[in-house]
């Protein structure tokens, strides 16, 4: 028996990295999950995140692991595609019991140099993703998680949204990071009262295959309490540690998993 055996996750941009790995997370302990993306096969993209695949999707690996999951391809930026997601799966499965915002990120092609180079396209386009897309998703399960007077909601937040780095580019990324922070804070005072939980996790340095090849992450291992890049795994961790009764006293926090990051010298 798992953990959450009969609960019903969500789990956005769960093709790969992160968000894949919070999707296994959640299978393992029993949940039944929808793994939403822009594209699900956008894992190869990337070639260590194609290299870590063991099937065509994430939802291909959770069925063969014995899991149960569906796969959606939206935007989360769209407000109807996310509500027609969400209705699909209350159809389907029945209740909505955990959901983990996780898409967001940059326009991977145009990201300004500095932040005051940030025109109001590249902005728009971050908050859009990262802010919006969790309100989206949030205002579509949060009518669900009242009705059966529980839930857990998990929000992505980041390292960067409280601790300016040394070149002072992507502060618009780091800006609505911390709008995502805010909010969750927010919404954990409105739902408490019907048994529903909301928590943000602000990743520091996770090796994904998006930042192993496009970053040299290991600059900053010298400057990280425990001296190594993290891992999605030690992320899943405490997701898996906000979606459980591990943490059924926990709502409106903010975790860093930055392996000690905060608080060093710049």
């Amino acid at each position: 028996m798992g953990k959450l055996d009969g609960q019903v996750a969500i789990v956005t941009g769960a093709a790969r990295g992160l968000g894949r790995a919070y999707a296994h997370r959640l299978a393992s302990l029993g949940a039944t999950v929808a793994v939403c993306d822009l594209n699900l096969k956008s894992y190869a993209e990337f070639e260590l995140e194609a290299e870590a695949m063991t099937a065509e999707t994430t939802v291909a690996e959770i069925e063969a692991g014995g899991g149960r999951a569906s796969g959606y391809e939206l935007d989360v930026t769209d407000e109807a595609a996310v509500t027609g997601m969400v209705a699909d799966v209350v159809a389907q499965w029945g209740r909505v019991d955990i959901v983990v915002c996780n898409a967001g990120g940059m326009d991977e092609g145009n990201i300004p140099a500095t932040t005051s180079a940030c025109d109001q396209a590249s902005v728009q386009f971050v908050v859009d993703l990262n802010l919006c897309g969790t309100v989206n998703v949030v205002h579509a399960v949060a009518e669900h998680m009242k009705q059966q007077r529980s839930g857990r909601i998990v929000t992505i937040s980041s390292l960067a949204a409280s601790m300016p780095n040394g070149a002072g580019g992507g502060g618009h990324y780091a800006a609505a990071k911390a709008a995502v922070a805010v909010y969750t804070r927010y919404i954990a005072q409105e739902l408490g009262p019907f048994g529903i939980t909301a928590n943000s996790i602000a990743p520091g340095s996770i090796g994904t295959g998006l930042v192993q090849e496009t970053a040299a992450s290991d600059e900053l291992v010298p400057r990280i309490a425990l001296r190594r890049t993290g891992t999605v795994d030690d992320c899943a961790k405490v997701v898996e540690f906000l979606c459980t009764d591990l943490s059924d006293y926990v709502t409106g926090a903010v975790i860093p998993v930055d392996g000690g990051i905060l608080g060093t010298d710049p």
